[in-house]
């Protein structure tokens, strides 16, 4: 059995080859959009890819099944509640698909979506105890599946809980030493409480696994629906185009240079800037009303918290990272790019009266300005669950997802400082609160992390 796991740290999305050596056939599982690794790595292990599995409709990234089923010619499966635009293999429960010896069986585990199914791997035919189990968002490492999710339109939360309930109790049932393999880790906001390991064991699980214990229907319910992260706008339109025959990702087109003229024209007819740099960098000069969402952390799904689907975008990115930020869009089906601006440094020099900084605090300076004769409005950007951490007094909590569309709530006669738990989602609601037109704008340099330390200092 050839056996691989790959795994995306942006989007904290794991996806799987399996194949039969034998035989040299194999299937991809939850596979991302630009697909060139599977199909480089199954020619590498001489296997030809002839099927295409999704556990789910994903929301949180778009998936390639089309892409790969256009490169092999591979059948795409789905659960038997699947129902999409283009032709899918509905794959029953207990049907089991064979690559040779090597044979994976269908579970069906509805709860964080109706169609969900898990994947038991079988190294034999006639092992009695699989490899391992594919879980998709069922069972996550530390957590389950939400239940909540929009994408599930036309299920209550409720519904879909009691789903889930059942799907985990009967995943449960698996012996111990099966190996867990889920479709995402921690940080994704699929679930809340996701371990940063990418494998288990259901008997590790089944003891270590709060939502694994023995409870009752009612409290399982209660648990997996309570404190939820909110989830980003963008999640509803990837659950959506990952059921329509969407235009395939294509890797040979590349994305467009642009000179700051041409920038400034598609900016000024509606396009987003997005500007990928360091927040150091973005605040110390970036074209006005640009939004800062940096490369070097959860540039995809942060990106889709801030900018719509449907919203042309311009990128300004580190040097030689351009076509890197366009694939890291293209992911979560941000095709919109119209191209990105050429040497920034240099072509900000040209229009200085475009140029805008960025206003960012220390804690001691923070400090200072809540003293002061004008108190700013201070903003917490950070997810629900990291209150218990604490939070600076008299703040506002907003988190990222619900920012775009909480903006008006926000006193504009005040100043405004955003913080989070280091400074990176910060630096993107400033952003994003001064290209709606706030004037007065800053953000925590470190985060609430600063704001403990400086307070731990003053004791």
């Amino acid at each position: 059995m050839i056996f691989t796991q790959y795994y995306l740290d942006c989007l904290s999305q794991a996806s799987y080859l399996v194949g039969d050596e034998t035989t040299g056939q194999a299937v991809v599982v939850d596979p991302r959009r630009d697909v060139g690794e599977y199909l480089a790595d199954a020619h590498a292990h001489g296997l030809r890819i002839v099927g295409v599995i999704d556990t789910h409709f994903h929301a949180d990234f778009l998936a390639g099944h089309l892409e790969l089923a256009q490169a092999t010619g591979a059948w795409i499966g789905f659960g038997s509640r699947a129902r999409a635009e283009f032709p899918v293999r509905h794959l029953g429960d207990g049907e089991r698909v064979a690559l040779g010896d090597v044979v994976l069986e269908v579970w069906e585990t509805p709860g964080h979506t109706p169609e969900s199914i898990s994947v038991l791997v079988y190294e034999h035919a006639r092992d009695e105890v699989p490899y391992g189990v594919l879980t998709g968002d069922a069972l996550f490492i530390g957590d389950v599946g939400r239940p909540d999710l929009l994408a599930s339109i036309g299920h209550t939360a409720d519904e879909l809980g009691r789903m889930l309930y059942a799907s985990v109790r009967r995943l449960m049932r698996l012996p111990d030493e099966v190996r867990v393999f889920p479709a995402h880790g921690a940080g994704s906001a699929c679930g809340k409480n996701l371990s940063t390991e990418r494998s288990s064991t259901i008997g590790a699980q089944r003891t270590g696994n709060y939502a694994c214990r023995a409870m009752d229907e009612e409290d399982f319910v209660a648990l997996v629906t309570a404190g939820q992260p909110a989830a980003p706008d963008y999640f509803v339109h990837d659950a959506v185009l990952n059921r329509r025959a969407h235009e395939v990702f294509d890797p040979a087109r590349h994305a467009q240079p642009l000179d700051l003229a041409e920038v400034l024209r598609l900016q000024e007819a509606g396009a987003v800037v997005v500007d990928a740099r360091d927040p150091q960098e973005f605040a110390a000069g970036h074209l006005g009303g640009a939004l800062n969402v940096p490369a070097d952390g959860r540039f995809a799904e942060t990106a889709g918290t801030v900018v719509r689907p449907d919203e042309q975008v311009v990128v300004v990115a580190p040097q030689d990272r351009e076509e890197e930020i366009v694939v890291r869009l293209a992911r979560i089906g941000f095709d919109r790019v119209a191209g990105y601006l050429r040497e920034p440094e240099g072509a900000f020099l040209g229009a200085p009266e475009r140029i805008a900084r960025a206003g960012r605090v220390t804690a001691p300076q923070l400090t200072e300005l809540l003293h002061g004769p004008l108190r700013p409005v201070v903003v917490d950007v950070r997810n629900s669950g990291e209150l218990a951490r604490g939070a600076i007094p008299g703040a506002w909590h907003i988190p990222p997802a619900q920012l775009p569309n909480r903006l008006a709530e926000i006193p504009s006669d005040r100043p405004v400082v955003a913080y989070c738990a280091g400074g990176y989602r910060s630096s993107v609601a400033a952003s994003l609160l001064r290209r709606a037109g706030f004037a007065d704008v800053s953000d925590l340099l470190g985060g609430y992390g600063a704001w403990t330390a400086l307070a731990h200092s003053v004791a």
